[in-house]
Parts: C-alpha cells; structure tokens; sequence
C-alpha cells in the first residue's frame, strides 16, 4: 500500500494512487501475470521539457518473482538504481532521489500504456507537470563480425571544420592551436557533422590536473575521460562508461600527460583500450548515459566531446567506419 500520495498528477494515476490500488508486488507470486511483463525491459524515453524535448531511460527487471525493480537516466548524471516500481492494471509508477537535479523532492514518474508505447507524467525541477512517452530500446545485436573500411581523420588540424557546438546559445570554447583541438574555456560541447553506426575510434588526449570531459559514442554513450590518476577504477571515472560499466583496471596517466583511446562500439558491445591496456571488453552497454543528445538508439549518430566540464586537448582524432552491409 502507498503511504505517499501526489494527486497533483495525471487524473487516472492520482485517483489509482489515493485510492491505494497500487501495489509494489505483482498479482502473481509465480511473475506470470502477461501484463505486467510487457514492463519489462529497456525504454528509451523522450521529456517534454518547458525548454524544449530531451532523452531519458529506464529499465524494469523483476528481483526474484514478485517485485518489479529498475534502473533510471534522467537528463544529467549517471543511471540510479529504482527500488521499487508500482504497478496496477497497467498503471505504472516509480521514484528515484534526485541526484543532480536542482530539487529537493524525489523525482516522480506516473504512467500507462498507450499501445506498444508508455505515456505519462513527471514534474520538472520546478514542480511543474510535464509529458514523457517511452518506446521499447533496439536490441542493437549484430550477425557476426563487422568488416571495416579504412581509418578517417575526424579533425584536420587546421581548423573546426567537420564540427558544431552542441548550444549555439552558450560560448563555444574550442580552437585550433598548434595543430591541436584545445578547449581552454570550458562552456560547450562539440558534435561532429558526421553521424556513425558501428565503429572504432582512436584518440589521443591530454587534461590538466583536476580536469573532466568525455566522448560520447554516438552521442549516447559517454566513456569518461577525467584526472583519476592512480584512483580504483569506478564507472563514472576515467575509462568507464558513465555509470554503467567499471573498467577491470586504471591505467591512466598523471595529469598533463598525453593519453590514448581506441574504442570499438559494434551495437551495444563496446570495447575500451586505455593507453595499450584493454579495460573494458566487448561489454554491453546498457542505455544512454546522463547528458546523452538524443534517445534514439536505433539511429546512426555523432562524436560528441564533453566540454562544458573542463579543459581538454586532442592531438589526434580517427575513425574506422564499419562496412554497412547489404
């Protein structure tokens, strides 16, 4: 039974919730009621924000056979795990605390079923009711092995061309210097022109002490790039893909230091070699990461480098295409 009620929501999940229909167990204690396993799964979900759409994710599992469990991906930070998810009669309902969300109440999700699709309700950081709808997320799996073309420089070491600011609203830092892609005044990030399916990408990179950036696979998937010289691995720091996956080691440089990237990305299996020592393989990369450009993981999409956070520098920048098959 519910002990909390936000009847300031959607008029069916509010009468659902203040009435106590809403259960955390599913009716079934064998998990065989159909409806509530159309829940389960991957969810890339798109918010309308007052400013404008922007990409989430959920995930629903069951712990053991009764209790519907999740994780979450909200518009920033990494992905957070739901404890408990209500659901009734194909009424959903979720909380999480909120993490960089500039709030002091848990952020709420409320929906149902429209179709194949899920639809509801959520608050913004102001309190104010706002839209969601989520679509089931593309397995992404791959008949056997790619075959590649050859390797592509991304950036020409003379100028910005082949790239655009993420904002072009808020100060773009990026320059050429000396033959170098540089972001000394950390505002915005930078997206290339060229979209990308499956791939392998080499960087090599160099940050000042303290410093924190990323590449973002696709422009979902974010492999931290950060100044933990000497730290224990962790998903969310240098090497990892932010929030979801924990390099098996940390062999970053000191700061200052140039450092390299080679990075396979074939669907959601990802491989992640940091400076010749391979930390991360062929591991499935759950969902978009928190800051995430769009959620449509299904489509072909950019590189993206993290740079609103702080300064960066890259002296190379190359791709490798997959062959896209017949």
């Amino acid at each position: 039974m519910l002990v909390r009620t936000t009847c300031h929501f959607g008029p069916l999940v509010s009468l659902l919730i203040c009435c106590g229909l809403l259960s955390a167990a599913v009716d079934d204690p064998a998990g065989n009621n159909a409806d509530q396993r159309k829940l389960l799964g991957r969810w890339d979900v798109t918010v309308h924000g007052k400013d404008g759409k922007y990409p989430s994710w959920f995930e629903f599992r069951l712990s053991g056979y009764r209790t519907l469990v999740g994780s979450y991906v909200g518009q920033f930070g990494s992905a957070r795990p739901i404890a408990n998810v209500e659901y009734h009669r194909g009424v959903m309902r979720f909380l999480v605390p909120p993490q960089w969300e500039r709030r002091s109440k848990d952020v709420v999700f409320e929906g149902e079923w429209v179709g194949d699709e899920l639809r509801g309700q959520t608050t913004d950081d102001k309190g104010e009711v706002i839209r969601w709808e989520a679509r089931r997320a593309p397995d992404l799996k791959r008949d056997g092995e790619p075959s590649w073309a050859e390797a592509q420089p991304l950036f020409n070491g003379r100028d910005l061309e082949g790239w655009h600011a993420r904002n072009p609203a808020v100060r773009n830092g990026w320059t050429v210097e000396d033959g170098k892609l540089v972001n000394r005044q950390p505002g915005n990030d930078l997206v290339s022109e060229r979209r990308f399916g499956d791939f392998k990408l080499h960087a090599e990179f160099r940050i000042p002490k303290g410093s924190n950036s990323g590449i973002y696979l696709r422009g979902r998937y974010e492999v931290q790039i950060e100044d933990n010289f000497g730290r224990e691995p962790d998903s969310h720091e240098v090497g990892g893909v932010y929030g979801f996956l924990t390099p098996t080691d940390n062999p970053s440089r000191a700061p200052g230091e140039w450092q390299s990237y080679d990075i396979t990305l074939v669907g959601r299996r990802v491989t992640v070699v940091l400076n010749g020592t391979t930390i991360i393989h062929r591991q499935i990369i759950p969902g978009i990461t928190g800051g995430a450009l769009d959620g449509d993981e299904g489509a072909a999409g950019p590189i993206m480098i993290q740079g609103d956070h702080g300064p960066i520098e890259f002296r190379s920048l190359t791709i490798t295409p997959a062959i896209e098959r017949p």
